[in-house]
């Protein structure tokens, strides 16, 4: 079954905006809230603990905190921790993050791919105890291990855009976050193009595909989409629109082309999140 979600902007929603907006989520039957962290904005994983203390059931989906922030280790005591303060809500999401931000904080790599080809493989080791000694370009522990950690680590995603990323996501991650503006099309193309790569690597099974979807309801919804992603948004799928139905529809169809997981990301000039909220649990029941 398709999962539905929604995604809660650093953009457009302050710190203090998120509780309100998780526990009308949950109320509203959400299954999950995925948030980001751009830099200079809101913490990942503080906002993340935050949102699963506020609730009991939403899941929330980190996609994504860029991987040149942290250490290794620092990142596997953060998701290992929430994790088993609360277990089986959490998915956890890197990627190469925006490079000049990441020069801004000292922090850019030569070569953002080796970074995350280090860095990915050592943290899911990292997570279920596995003592690990790595001596790389980027990633060097020596005999780290954690000292709480997990029975069953959840699905480590990345992110990528390009096609030699998503390939590398294939090949060393649990799942595949997909940026929104793609088409459905684009979509099912992504997915062949990180099963073709996980199974060149040899890893078994798929790939978790998560799928950010612009969308708007009600009253002037295509407008927006079309103001958001310009008319194309409107003619090919790119964005979705109108009343819940409709977009249910639409996020069947992004399902069908490969995506596990379709998340409603509300444009610009979406005028009551909250109501955005509430139309997401709407799909949700409708796709279910």
């Amino acid at each position: 079954m398709t999962r539905v979600g929604a995604v809660f902007s650093p953009y457009h929603n302050a710190p203090e905006a998120l509780r309100p907006a998780v526990e009308v989520a949950e109320g509203a039957g959400v299954p999950e809230v995925w948030l980001w962290e751009d830099c200079f904005r809101e913490s990942a994983y503080a906002s993340v603990a935050a949102a699963l203390a506020w609730t009991k059931d939403l899941r929330i989906g980190l996609g994504i905190t860029p991987i040149p922030l942290r250490n290794v280790a620092v990142t596997a005591m953060e998701i290992a921790t929430i994790e088993r303060m609360f277990p089986g809500r959490f998915y956890p999401g890197l990627g190469h993050g925006v490079l000049p931000w990441m020069a801004q904080a000292g922090v850019r790599p030569d070569s953002p791919m080796t970074l995350m080809r280090e860095y990915v493989p050592v943290l899911r080791s990292l997570l279920p105890g596995e003592e690990v000694t790595v001596s790389g370009r980027y990633v060097t522990v020596d005999k780290v291990r954690l000292e709480w950690p997990l029975e069953t680590a959840p699905p480590v995603y990345a992110a990528g855009v390009g096609p030699k990323t998503l390939a590398l996501t294939g090949e060393v991650a649990d799942g595949t976050i997909l940026v929104s503006g793609l088409s459905v099309t684009e979509v099912g193309e992504r997915v062949r193009m990180i099963g073709e790569a996980r199974a060149a690597a040899g890893r078994d099974g798929s790939a978790e595909i998560v799928a950010y979807v612009d969308t708007a309801f009600g009253s002037g919804a295509q407008e927006r989409v079309a103001a958001a992603l310009g008319d194309a948004g409107t003619d090919d799928d790119r964005g979705v629109w109108g009343e819940p139905a409709d977009v249910a529809a639409a996020v069947r169809r992004f399902a069908e082309a490969g995506a596990d997981a379709v998340i409603l990301s509300p444009v610009t000039g979406e005028p009551d999140f909250h109501e955005f909220l509430r139309a997401t649990g709407e799909v949700s029941r409708l796709v279910g």
